[in-house]
């Protein structure tokens, strides 16, 4: 009898440390964690064209991710200039940084109000639309996601 109980006593505490086993085994530790989310624009602006942009960039541009700063929508925003390889490659990136794609999507109304607030009502903005045709080219928008290297540990359970 007390064999028999000596024995369920170590069938017990081997499955303890086997379940303490897979759930440390189940955890992965990863080099890097996903960081903020970053909508970039690639412009081309037109051959002698780049001040008249990029008055509008400092000015009416600059005024809404300020504004979308202010109000939480958006982290930060960058303007990163370079010289264009051929005449259909862009010259300027316009980079705004969110939180993540989930503060992004959940945002997209207040921003569109804000839009209206400090740029004007659809027609005006529409007029802003056709006048920078003159003066730049939208060549592509993309979504990117930074990757921290940082490990984190994350569970696979």
């Amino acid at each position: 009898m007390k064999r028999s109980t000596v024995v369920i006593g170590v069938l017990i505490v081997a499955a303890c440390v086997l379940t303490a086993g897979l759930s440390v085994y189940a955890q992965v530790t990863r080099p890097y964690r996903n960081g903020s989310v970053w909508e970039i624009s690639m412009i081309r602006m037109k051959p002698g064209m780049e001040t008249a942009y990029l008055n509008y960039v400092a000015n009416d541009w600059k005024k809404v991710q300020e504004s979308a700063k202010k109000e939480g929508l958006i982290l930060s925003y960058r303007v990163l200039t370079t010289e264009g390889h051929g005449p259909t490659d862009w010259n300027l990136l316009l980079l705004t940084e969110y939180k993540d794609l989930a503060t992004m999507e959940a945002n997209e109304q207040k921003g569109d109000v804000l839009f209206q607030k400090v740029i004007g009502d659809d027609q005006k903005q529409m007029q802003g639309y056709k006048d920078r045709l003159e003066i730049r080219e939208v060549l592509g928008t993309r979504l990117a996601r930074e990757i921290v290297l940082e490990p984190r540990m994350t569970s696979t359970r």
